[in-house]
């Protein structure tokens, strides 16, 4: 073996650490960033109360990979300042004391919830069969006003403003019960449970409170729309 040879072999054995060593340090401050990542995701995970019927996905962005962050020995203290809304986009402050740094962290939350919405496009007057009701997994934050998550619930009632199809159908949509429409006034207290007949005197959707006239003894009274043509009264 030439002494050319020997020179060649002492620079590559030299080098390999060093690459080695060089690979290591590059991919700490990755782990870092991985790491930080995760701990945020499951922190929010926790935090935020997932429905029984809904779907939870979170997912933190990715964080810039010029950001030197070391290796943190201890546990990652996570929080989120501030009065901050959970239904949407929120900001996790992830620190490592014993390395004395911290990094903010956005954080995607993304909550779907079961939601009646339109089969086909509604018509102003139109009353709701099952027919052209759906359900969908809906996004809460796009969720606005009295919503519904079963059709039954609305079927019969009556559509009070275009909808268009695969919106969700809203409590200002539709009214339950309409104005002029008969009604069952169901009246409840004391043990004691009637049902009677009505005329309502105004629009309402579910748990809205209207007033409706008794058909035989014309008296008027207060009640909350409870079903499809259904008044409670209490008293």
């Amino acid at each position: 073996m030439t002494q050319r040879t020997h020179l060649t072999l002492l620079i590559l054995l030299i080098g390999l650490p060093a690459i080695f060593f060089s690979t290591n340090m590059s991919a700490a401050p990755q782990n870092t960033l991985d790491r930080v990542q995760h701990t945020a995701e499951e922190f929010v995970k926790n935090v935020v109360e997932k429905p029984e019927k809904g779907q939870l996905t979170v997912k933190a962005a990715n964080l810039d990979s010029r950001l030197k962050l070391t290796p943190c020995p201890a546990q990652l203290k996570l929080s989120i300042p501030g009065k901050q809304n959970l239904s949407g986009n929120v900001t996790v402050l992830v620190r490592c004391e014993p390395e004395n740094w911290q990094v903010y962290v956005p954080v995607r939350i993304k909550l779907l919830l079961p939601r009646v919405v339109a089969a086909k496009p509604l018509s102003r007057g139109e009353v709701l069969s099952a027919s052209n009701l759906d359900i969908r997994m809906v996004e809460t934050r796009f969720q606005r006003g009295i919503l519904f998550d079963n059709p039954q619930q609305i079927i019969g009632s009556k559509v009070k403003r275009n909808v268009n199809m695969g919106d969700t159908v809203e409590g200002g949509d539709i009214c339950l019960v309409c104005r002029n429409d008969s009604v069952l006034i169901k009246a409840g207290g004391n043990g004691l449970n009637i049902v009677t007949k009505g005329i309502a005197l105004s629009d309402g959707s579910l748990g809205e409170q209207i007033r409706v006239q008794n058909t035989k003894s014309k008296r008027i009274v207060d009640g909350i729309i409870t079903g499809v043509g259904e008044v409670t009264v209490n008293f």
